[in-house]
């Protein structure tokens, strides 16, 4: 089954050397916390807000391993007023036999705010 998982991490400022540490830490947190490896993903798209400029996010999947054949697209996300600032959004297809229960969502830092409703463990889900 195909499932998409989420991601998300705020930064503090418009840095590049923040953009893909955060970045790459979000993507392996992902990763440990479903339980796949990069040969089970179909392909990620990563957004940012329109304050992170200086650098590519998908920079940061070069840092882990299995990553330099995942095909990744980055793109700006909706610019909503007084909507979260600094922030980089992972989605991340991946082939795997959890349920939608079973998917855990990861949200760092100050993107805890956009969904804790996902970014709970499985034992908090009922069905």
């Amino acid at each position: 089954m195909v499932r998409g998982i989420r991601g998300a991490i705020t930064v503090k400022g418009n840095d590049g050397e923040e953009i893909v540490a955060a970045t790459a830490r979000l993507v392996e947190q992902m990763q440990t916390a479903n339980q796949y490896h990069p040969d089970d993903i179909s392909h990620m798209i990563i957004t940012v807000t329109n304050d992170l400029n200086a650098a590519f996010p998908a920079a940061g999947l070069r840092k882990l391993s299995g990553y330099d054949r995942v095909p990744v697209m980055c793109a700006l996300e909706i610019p909503v007023p007084n909507s979260l600032e600094k922030c980089i959004r992972v989605m991340a297809t991946v082939n795997t036999t959890k349920n939608p229960y079973e998917v855990q969502h990861v949200y760092l830092e100050d993107a805890v705010k956009l969904r804790p409703d996902l970014s709970l463990t499985k034992d908090n889900h009922s069905r």
